[in-house]
């Protein structure tokens, strides 16, 4: 967004559409596969993110990661020259990939996304360290395994998620703007 200039960029995360499990006792929402893309609205996300490219704002829903449910609460969004969608499972989803213009994979290392659960989930979600080990080993890796490191080949740029990796960054931007002076062009 920096090397894009403020302002003309607009991220949609795909986590704010978990679907809503306030219908379930807490123990049960607890219990659920969120690492399986099934735990996700994605066909809300779709049409938020036509909507979007359209011209017009959506209201993102909310969400809530400790109860494991939906705030009333929504993000509005506007639209702009720019969409970022930012999801580990947003490759997975034909759906999405041809919403798109450039498809990034970010390549982090095992260590690194456990290091990074444990601190957000800890943190953010209240949770304790032992239930994160627990669902990173019952879950989150089996997922990884069979949707999102295979969703890997649909990816024009692979970036290096383990440290700032500026050379591919600075690339990702400089594509993005051509398409921006493309679109320019094209419109002109």
């Amino acid at each position: 967004m920096r090397l894009l200039g403020l302002g003309i960029t607009t991220v949609i995360r795909h986590d704010w559409y978990y679907r809503d499990l306030s219908h379930l006792e807490l123990k049960d929402r607890t219990e659920v596969n969120f690492d399986h893309p099934s735990s996700l609205e994605t066909e809300l996300l779709v049409k938020h993110v036509m909507t979007l490219i359209a011209g017009n704002s959506v209201d993102a829903p909310s969400y809530d990661f400790a109860t494991h449910t939906r705030s009333s609460a929504t993000i509005q969004l506007k639209p702009s020259q720019v969409l970022i969608l930012d999801g580990i499972l947003a490759l997975a989803h034909e759906q999405l990939r041809e919403l798109m213009d450039i498809c990034v994979f970010v390549d982090t290392d095992v260590k690194k996304r456990l290091e990074r659960r444990l601190e957000r989930d800890s943190g953010e979600r209240e949770r304790s360290p032992a239930s994160v080990i627990q669902q990173f080993k019952s879950t989150v890796l089996p997922m990884h395994n069979k949707f999102v490191e295979p969703s890997r080949e649909y990816a024009d740029i692979t970036m290096s998620g383990g440290h700032q990796d500026f050379a591919t960054l600075k690339q990702l931007a400089f594509q993005v703007q051509e398409l921006l002076a493309k679109r320019t062009l094209s419109t002109s």
